[in-house]
């Protein structure tokens, strides 16, 4: 199947209130996170979304690479919480479980979170998760979330073969990007919606 670039104009019809309205597109970027970590400093509107259709040099936790083809999910959200610090503790966690929950009612499958911020299918890896908490003085500067999702991938290297995963390699149809994007979305903007209130 040919390679298709992700809707975006679908993606911005997702049920949310703010996250997603905003979104730039790239057919290709070093990274997502670090692109977003520039715009964040200079404070692009609240809910804006970096998406990639081919990452060069995708990060993932400390600092080890995050491979993502044009057949995946690489994106990167960027939030001004207003919150305490505090009550961030648990976020990668809490994205995971949006993820999870994501792919359960679209699909019924039942993904694994490993702590502190994997998501497995069948024993492989299929979505990482990296979270970045920027502060300023007493209060949170910015917030970055960024997802790496294995969708339609068939083909993985040779040192990732055996602990890596897509739902095509593991149900072997094609899905639909934009949707679970969607999906996700709606889950994580009502699951963090405490994070636009001081407490």
């Amino acid at each position: 199947m040919e390679d298709k670039n992700i809707n975006i104009e679908k993606i911005k019809q997702a049920s949310t209130k703010y996250i997603g309205k905003n979104i730039l597109y790239y057919e290709e970027i070093n990274s997502t996170h670090i692109e977003a970590k520039k715009l964040a400093i200079e404070k692009i509107q609240d809910g804006t979304i970096l998406i990639a259709k081919k990452q060069t040099n995708g990060i993932g936790t400390r600092g080890r690479s995050w491979y993502t083809g044009d057949k995946n999910i690489a994106m990167t959200i960027i939030l001004y919480p207003k919150c305490n610090i505090e009550k961030l503790n648990s976020i990668t966690i809490q994205i995971a479980e949006c993820m999870k929950q994501a792919i359960n009612e679209l699909y019924s499958y039942n993904l694994k979170i490993k702590e502190p911020n994997d998501l497995m299918l069948n024993n492989k890896k299929i979505c990482g998760i990296l979270t970045q908490i920027a502060t300023k003085d007493d209060s949170i500067d910015y917030l970055l979330i960024s997802i790496g999702f294995n969708v339609n991938e068939e083909e993985f290297s040779s040192d990732i073969v055996q602990t890596a995963t897509s739902l095509k390699k593991e149900y072997g149809k094609e899905f639909e990007r934009e949707r679970i994007i969607c999906k996700f979305l709606e889950i994580l903007e009502k699951k963090i919606e405490y994070i636009n209130y001081k407490n």
